[in-house]
């Protein structure tokens, strides 16, 4: 792969990055100005490399659906200072296209399907219950710590068959991978003790198998007759655990931070309980948690937006902005819990849309439900402007929030 060279007679821009200071969960302001006036435009990424910025709803799904765009080593790097290019292990799903991508996908989607996730329902309400319980032993929380990471961090945890007592030393190690200021060397270390541990485990289910998702795995692509490697298990096991649990809590986080600004919303919702699925659906729209968009590669000459695109040039799908694009969702920067539009582009779009968003939503339904319930004085312990954000990782969150009730 190359990287795209500025386009004679093309201003370059940087990438979007800056959050307004009047409001934290709203995206760069310029992503407005793009949609209006420049909707394919030529930014220069952290990473180096000049891409297509694609910033209106529905050219972001044309990008995300078209077999053309390549997503080969790509994710959010475009963010990280150190991307070198280097093609993806073997197992890492999200970056693999084609036949490599449909076969793994295929033998992981029996893992997430609504109904084995509704089956879940149940034991998501307990573990939730359980860290309400925890909380209330006391008069304040950390609703980071405390509530809203252990909840599917326990989940995911327990739907790979990894051991919950290790979760402090994967979420360390998730934490510096879904960063970008680790320095290369950092992050290395972080992936390979992860891939490591994984690893170890995949080795132990292939001798004794249990009930859980890994052994599951095994067994359905043996039968396919096209085993996976240890290498394809542990990445895919890394993936699964670090993915399944910090997009997660940040949407819960952050979404109480919405409804703490919002006390009128956070009260309707709160007395009309049956309504958490379409006002999830809002928040999950409104916060778009994966900032800086998805990464695209051109395998051939095409057009996007009216704008020609070659073989050898990258585009950046800008999820947040779609999801603010105002002749899809009237009023975007406002959250209305009550709206019944389109479906968002929080969970990615086309084949590599999220396998586990079903889960996602079972999850914030279940905690922010709770909470509501349960919690009825739950309030932030000192000003949001003071609140610990993730302003420069894959996924936009809150390092902590200190509350009480």
């Amino acid at each position: 792969m190359t990287n795209t060279h500025p386009v004679p007679g093309t201003e370059t821009r940087d990438f979007p990055v800056t959050r307004p200071d009047s409001c934290p969960f709203d995206p760069d302001a310029a992503y407005a100005r793009l949609r209006a006036d420049e909707p394919v435009s030529l930014v220069r990424c952290p990473a180096g490399m000049d891409a297509w910025l694609v910033s209106r709803y529905q050219d972001i799904r044309s990008v995300l659906s078209d077999p053309r765009l390549s997503s080969r080593a790509a994710g959010s790097n475009h963010m990280l200072p150190s991307y070198d290019g280097r093609d993806p292990l073997p197992g890492f799903m999200i970056q693999l296209d084609g036949e490599e991508h449909t076969r793994l996908r295929r033998l992981m989607m029996r893992e997430f399907t609504v109904r084995r996730v509704e089956a879940l329902r149940p034991h998501i309400q307990k573990i939730t219950d359980e860290r309400v319980d925890a909380m209330l032993a006391g008069t304040s929380a950390d609703l980071v710590r405390d509530f809203a990471l252990p909840i599917p961090s326990r989940v995911i945890c327990e739907m790979l068959g990894v051991p919950y007592a290790d979760h402090l030393a994967f979420q360390r190690d998730s934490e510096v991978l879904m960063g970008f200021e680790a320095d290369e060397a950092t992050r290395d270390a972080a992936a390979r003790r992860l891939e490591d541990y994984l690893g170890e485990l995949v080795e132990r289910r292939l001798v004794e198998p249990r009930d859980d998702m890994l052994s599951r795995l095994i067994s359905r692509a043996d039968e396919t007759g096209r085993p996976l490697t240890v290498q394809e298990l542990a990445t895919l096991g890394v993936l699964t655990l670090a993915a399944g649990h910090e997009s997660t809590a940040s949407m819960i986080a952050l979404s109480v931070a919405v409804l703490f600004r919002n006390p009128e919303r956070m009260a309707a919702l709160r007395a009309a309980p049956a309504s958490i699925e379409t006002a999830v659906e809002e928040l999950l729209r409104y916060l778009s948690v994966i900032q800086f968009g998805l990464l695209r590669y051109a395998t051939e000459d095409l057009t996007v937006g009216g704008t020609e695109v070659k073989a050898g040039e990258w585009l950046v799908a800008a999820l947040p902005s779609g999801n603010r694009d105002e002749s899809v969702f009237p009023g975007p920067d406002t959250v209305d819990l009550e709206r019944r539009a389109p479906t968002h582009l929080a969970f990615g779009f086309g084949p590599h849309q999220c396998i586990g968003q079903q889960l996602a939503r079972v999850e914030m339904q279940v905690a922010l439900a709770t909470l509501l319930r349960r919690l009825p004085g739950l309030r932030p312990a000192r000003p949001l402007v003071q609140a610990d954000f993730k302003l420069n990782d894959i996924v936009h969150g809150l390092r902590s929030m200190p509350v009480v009730w």
